[in-house]
């Protein structure tokens, strides 16, 4: 039977109802106390264990209590003495509360009576008859088993729930569950379940096919293997369904006559297994479509270089440093696992180089995506090239400003960014376009949906860049 924390009957199985000469309806509800009082040595054991299991959340054993219990009026009434051997288990609710005590009693009145009959009663001096003895010592060595039984059920009862693999029993043509372990309840948000069909305890699995799984392998008693198969659950109360990953099994319970009347369920919540392989397979997709991205662009600066450059020599150190500046944004992007990089990291990995006071920079915070990065890291190495070699950054009073401003809604957000020299040489248009002006004004138009534009004042080189953010990545505070 079970009984709540006021030790009220919610339940009483029919070997309950049968031994206490009481209805289900005549216990459920009533104190245990009321309708079986015992102001004697029992009542108090009996109460002592049950309270134990309520304060300490731990399994109680009465090997033998004598307990006497009201007869029925059709019985005349009065008292009978009877015996009993019980075990005290906790069930807990969903915060791992106590929340009711499971009874398992086994009634030994029989085997106290014979020990009488062996012994005596208590004071009593005559010897025991031989066959009576024999017959104690056998009951007492069954009773001895029987505790045993109960240790050991009380020890798988333990394995089972504490299995790192989630467990449940489900019984019956509408799939009730029976069992679950701390895992199954992990897996499910802590639910009660137990005694509640699986439609009833778990509505969102409506339309997913594992009811019709559970009923199928009830019916051909043949289980069932799933492997990662997807699953929703809802395991907040108040939150949306979650997709997971299970492997699992559906294993019949078949009865003497090899018949289904159950199904236990077993398995592995694997979700994290098989999110880190599609991560794994979408990295790997990215990384081939990068190597192709990378190994053209390569191909188009080495031979854009060739026919910019003069000499073997001259084509080495600009071929170098421009494969060095690629390589330098890679490298950016692999610090944040191709997820892109902040736009004044990718200015100042070039002009780093040449002194803080050489440069100022001004905006706000805008998150780049990796395609962004890796052509606008290419475009600042050739204006920083270019300042060095014949700008701003060629003599020891120049300096370069770099400011820029994020437009737009966040839906469609723009980046505008101005790159302005001052104080280098004085500037004229060149006679022909070199790779790097091509570079930058084509590298924008294809790859990000961007424009550029050079100014060549005598003051000082100006680029205009404008291009279309992948998202909303612009914040509210300037970089200084």
């Amino acid at each position: 039977m079970v009984l709540d924390r006021d030790l009220c009957f919610v339940e009483a199985n029919l070997a309950y109802q049968r031994v206490t000469e009481r209805t289900r309806d005549q216990l459920i509800g009533g104190n245990i106390f009321d309708l079986f009082p015992n102001p004697g040595e029992g009542g108090r054991r009996l109460r002592a264990s049950l309270e134990r299991v309520l304060t300490t959340g731990e399994s109680d054993t009465l090997a033998l209590i004598p307990y006497a219990i009201p007869l029925p009026v059709s019985r005349g009434g009065g008292f009978e003495m009877r015996f009993w051997s019980a075990v005290h288990t906790p069930l807990f609710n969903s915060e791992g509360e106590v929340a009711y005590v499971l009874q398992n009693t086994v009634d030994v009145t029989e085997i106290q009576r014979l020990k009488d009959m062996a012994f005596g009663p208590p004071g009593q001096a005559e010897a025991p008859l031989e066959s009576a003895t024999q017959l104690y010592q056998r009951a007492q060595e069954l009773q001895e088993t029987n505790l045993i039984l109960v240790e050991e059920t009380n020890q798988i009862r333990n394995l089972f729930m504490q299995a790192p693999g989630f467990m449940a029993v489900l019984i019956g043509p509408d799939l009730v569950f029976r069992l679950v372990n701390n895992a199954y309840q992990s897996l499910i948000g802590g639910r009660a379940v137990i005694g509640r069909p699986l439609a009833e305890a778990l509505p969102e699995l409506e339309g997913q096919h594992f009811q019709n799984i559970l009923q199928e392998v009830m019916v051909t008693g043949q289980p069932y293997l799933g492997r990662a198969a997807s699953v929703m659950l809802q395991r907040q109360a108040e939150g949306p369904p979650e997709e997971r990953f299970l492997d699992f099994i559906y294993q019949p319970i078949l009865d003497a006559r090899g018949a289904p009347w159950g199904v236990f369920v077993e398995g592995s919540d694997v979700t994290d297994r098989v999110r880190a392989e599609q991560q794994q397979k979408l990295l790997l997709d990215e990384l081939n479509h990068r190597v192709k991205n990378t190994l053209a662009t390569v191909q188009a600066i080495a031979a854009q270089t060739l026919r910019t450059t003069a000499s073997p020599a001259a084509f080495r150190e600009a071929f170098e440093a421009r494969l060095m500046a690629l390589s330098s944004t890679h490298d950016l992007l692999t610090q944040s696992v191709w997820q892109g990089a902040p736009l004044k990291d990718v200015i100042l990995m070039e002009l780093r180089p040449h002194g803080a006071e050489r440069y100022q920079l001004e905006g706000p915070e805008v998150a780049l995506s990796p395609a962004e990065t890796l052509t606008l890291g290419l475009v600042f190495h050739e204006l920083v090239t270019n300042a060095a070699k014949y700008g701003a950054l060629s003599t020891s009073e120049g300096c370069v400003r770099v400011r820029w401003d994020v437009r737009g809604d966040t839906g469609h957000p723009r980046l505008y960014l101005t790159w302005s020299e001052d104080g280098g040489p004085p500037v004229s248009p060149p006679v022909r376009q070199g790779f790097g002006s091509r570079l930058i004004e084509r590298s924008l138009q294809g790859d990000i949906d961007g424009k550029a534009s050079l100014e060549f004042a005598p003051g000082g080189l100006k680029c205009h860049l404008r291009l279309r953010l992948s998202a909303q990545r612009a914040g509210d505070e300037a970089a200084a």
